[in-house]
């Protein structure tokens, strides 16, 4: 009869339980690295801290187009609903007034012996049944049938009015939604990412918005004002063909210091597009509002065509803008913790140009 007893374990001894227990703790390492920032470790490397930071902040700032992209269709579904309900307050003022009218000359005809068909219908209670019944007018052959007629007209358009209002308000109200999912996608990808720079030393975190970019750059404030717009005739001298151009670079460098804030379009703070779309009103021309709409307003131009004004865009998701400045720099703003700075082209993978008309 064969036994059902397990084989006996051999337990690990020696060299072969270290390795073991060094391969058990580096899994663990490993694990606990990938498992994502809510299990980070706490003793992770600082390289580990800043890759995961720069990830956060990729992350937050394609998000943070998102907001853009929808923020401005809020807002063009907001301006739309006080439109439809401007009008159909006016048509709903001169619907009132001519019902009001035909009050009035019925209760005339009442007191010259007689209400005819047609007023009758008007001055039903039920508005319902009055539509139904207007098809009589016609034949109804009161002198007043005009009046009527335009009465109904007005019962039609304000419905009318009111049900693509009702529409609009839905749409207002699904954008304002994906608003505040996106803005709670963005703040909680921040907030993780400052969670993350809080364990580097101060000397880590120095090195880290070094290689960034996010550090202030040597002798200069940090605040506002700290560049200067260059003189007009001081412009890089392919500018000065395009006077447009040459006020959306004067804007740029006039933001300089400014802070990065997610959602800003200025005055005092912007962010990457919300930069660029000022830049360029303040030259007179309209720019959609977010990266991926930026980059198709204008014409495209390859990276050995660049001229000052042009916009630059990185990441293969188009997430980021700047403003090419002359020289292989830009004029942008990075990211939450920095502010509107020079930067060379080159520090960010390249994704395409346009210039704006």
């Amino acid at each position: 009869m064969a036994s059902h007893r397990k084989p006996r374990q051999r337990p690990f001894s020696g060299g072969t339980a270290r390795t073991a227990v060094t391969l058990a703790l580096a899994g663990a390492a490993t694990a606990t690295a990938f498992e994502g920032t809510s299990h980070a470790d706490p003793q992770a490397a600082p390289a580990q801290v800043k890759a995961e930071v720069d990830r956060l902040y990729g992350e937050a700032e394609a998000a943070t187009e998102h907001y853009n992209g929808a923020k401005a269709k809020s807002d063009e579904a907001e301006r739309a609903l006080t439109v439809l309900r401007e009008e159909t307050a006016r048509k709903t003022d001169r619907l009132n007034s001519a019902r009001s009218a035909l009050g009035s000359l019925a209760a005339s005809q009442y007191r010259s012996g007689g209400l005819g068909p047609a007023l009758q219908l008007a001055m039903a209670s039920d508005p319902k049944d009055y539509l139904d019944r207007a098809g009589l007018l016609t034949r109804a052959g009161d002198r007043t049938a005009a009046e009527v007629a335009a009465v109904k007209r007005g019962l039609d358009e304000v419905g009318e009015l009111r049900g693509k209002a009702a529409g609009r308000l839905a749409e207002l109200r699904a954008r304002q939604r994906e608003l505040a999912e996106q803005k709670a996608v963005i703040e909680g990808k921040l907030a993780t990412a400052r969670q993350l720079l809080a364990r580097l030393t101060a000397e880590e975190r120095a090195a880290y918005e070094a290689q960034s970019g996010t550090a202030a750059p040597a002798g200069a404030s940090a605040g506002p004002g700290a560049h200067t717009p260059p003189p007009p005739g001081q412009l890089p001298a392919v500018a000065a063909g395009s006077t447009r151009a040459a006020r959306a670079v004067a804007f740029a460098y006039g933001a300089i210091g400014k802070p990065y804030v997610w959602g800003a379009t200025g005055p005092g703070s912007f962010d990457c597009s919300g930069l660029t779309q000022a830049a360029w009103r303040a030259a007179g021309v309209a720019l959609p509002r977010t990266t991926y709409t930026q980059i198709n307003a204008g014409r495209r131009v390859s990276r050995d065509q660049l001229a000052p004004g042009d916009l630059v865009f990185f990441y293969s998701g188009v997430t980021h803008v700047g403003m090419y400045v002359g020289n292989g720099q830009m004029i942008h703003a990075p990211r939450p913790g920095s502010t509107v700075r020079l930067a060379p082209v080159s520090s960010m993978p390249w994704a395409g140009a346009s210039r704006p008309a």
